[in-house]
């Protein structure tokens, strides 16, 4: 049975499900931040995915990664599947500007997570969910 791993539900925000993976939104408001996790239990690596979910999943990324740059018009989206901390799989998607607080280093560890207020999350969900709907079911 596919459960979250814990430190993924405490740092994200649950925006919708594509047919395979879970879509989160980091909760930093520094960067545009957010987190597919295939829905399948046990799996640390892609290879470990089925090769029809590898594809979905190439999708469902690729799908994410070209309406955050058609949203956001980043410098570079750093897409990654690292797993040190957390060790279930899970693909980050993260908009990079040359001016952010960790431009050009990783995002991971440079500046404390500065969370969304209510009226910054419902503007994100607004803008972003409408180019995502025909992919995905939105949490509530």
């Amino acid at each position: 049975m596919f459960t979250l791993d814990s430190r993924l539900q405490h740092d994200t925000v649950p925006l919708g499900s594509f047919p395979l993976s879970l879509l989160l939104l980091m909760n930093d408001h520094s960067y545009p931040w957010l987190i597919l996790v295939p829905q399948r239990p046990g799996i640390r690596e892609i290879f470990e995915l089925t090769p029809a979910d590898r594809r979905q999943l190439l999708d469902e990324s690729c799908h994410l990664a070209e309406t955050l740059t058609a949203l956001f018009s980043p410098d570079k989206l750093n897409i990654a599947a690292l797993g040190n901390v957390v060790p279930q799989l899970h693909l980050h998607h993260v908009v990079r500007y040359r001016t952010d607080p960790a431009w050009p280093a990783p995002v991971w560890g440079k500046a404390p997570a500065v969370p969304y207020r209510p009226e910054q999350m419902t503007a994100l969900r607004s803008r972003l969910l409408p180019h995502l709907n025909q992919f995905i079911a939105a949490a509530d």
